[in-house]
């Protein structure tokens, strides 16, 4: 059997087995996930993608640049994916969605941001390999969204009531409240179909991914364009998401800095991108792959290091977040 063949199908079938038994354990769990078994499944999902990038590595007849290439496009995609939970959890607690309810809109937001992302790369890829010099807009857009995420507050960034399909659900859909142990977003009563306000939470977070999508995908060509490393990365950093939620949720006050170091990723990726406009550049890069990603992981790491390091000298401004 060829061995990229090989490589997607260990990719479909680690997908499929571990997101399903992500899906059993938490969406069906009778009590609100708790911080530990979210970090330990949270665990598992990072074990796997650096399984699978030792597999690349040992079966990819590029293994060594592909392996790299993976590694560096799964940390920028985890750690966008990372800041947008901040988000989903102003989202919920804005909305006041029941923690019991939150496992089944998360699990449902991913697989919206999953088929999102495909459909965006498979256009992004067709268009770049056409349009060589829409990875230069690209780049710039990156630039823009790195400032933007760098001065804006995350408050800023959810506001529900403003959100235009939650307007028109909200006005011209029979809406009917349900309990809070519900995970109902549509139910039927007295002969007739009503949505939850659950279903409302879903529009937003769904709306919400459309504009995540847009900024990831232009972040990931910009560290590959190779369909195998776009699609593999991508995946496997919004499929571990279910679980690191309920791990930030309780420990979103410790990560102040994150979005910084993200924003610094966007930079470097967009920056990146556009210095390939000059040839001997982009020929440097291709040729130290590892560079983006010492870089992603130094950032990253300084950002949460920094975020620890404040949280302890400011004990009452992170019980205050």
């Amino acid at each position: 059997m060829n061995s990229v063949i090989l490589l997607w199908l260990i990719f479909a079938a680690a997908v499929v087995v571990v997101s399903t038994l992500d899906l059993f354990f938490i969406t069906h769990s009778h009590t609100a996930a708790g911080i530990t078994r979210a970090l330990r499944w949270t665990g598992v999902w990072v074990a796997l993608a650096i399984a699978y990038s030792v597999a690349i590595y040992l079966l990819h007849p590029r293994g060594g640049e592909f392996a790299t290439l993976f590694i560096a496009g799964y940390l920028t995609e985890y750690s966008l994916s990372v800041d947008n939970l901040f988000v989903f959890v102003l989202i919920f607690t804005m909305m006041g969605t029941p923690a019991m309810a939150q496992p089944k809109l998360i699990k449902l937001g991913i697989y919206l941001s999953i088929v999102l992302r495909m459909v965006f790369i498979f256009f992004g890829i067709a268009l770049v390999q056409r349009f060589h010099w829409l990875l230069y807009i690209f780049g710039a857009l990156l630039i823009w969204t790195a400032w933007k995420m760098l001065v804006a507050e995350k408050d800023e960034q959810v506001n529900p009531e403003h959100n235009i399909l939650y307007k028109m659900a909200s006005r011209f859909l029979p809406l009917r409240a349900v309990g809070p142990d519900s995970r109902r977003l549509i139910i039927s009563a007295d002969g007739r179909w009503f949505i939850t306000p659950l279903f409302l939470v879903f529009l937003v977070i769904g709306s919400t991914d459309v504009l995540f999508a847009l900024d990831s995908i232009p972040a990931i060509m910009g560290i590959s364009q190779e369909p195998f490393v776009v699609i593999t990365s991508n995946v496997f950093a919004v499929l571990g998401l279910n679980s690191l939620f309920f791990a930030l949720r309780g420990l979103m006050g410790m990560f102040r800095f994150l979005q910084h170091g993200v924003s610094f990723i966007l930079f470097f990726v967009g920056a990146k991108m556009i210095a390939g406009a000059w040839p001997p550049a982009e020929q440097w890069f291709k040729q130290h792959n590892f560079v983006s990603v010492l870089f992603i992981g130094t950032v990253l790491a300084l950002s949460i290091v920094f975020s620890i390091w404040h949280s302890r000298l400011n004990p009452v401004e992170q019980d205050r977040s």
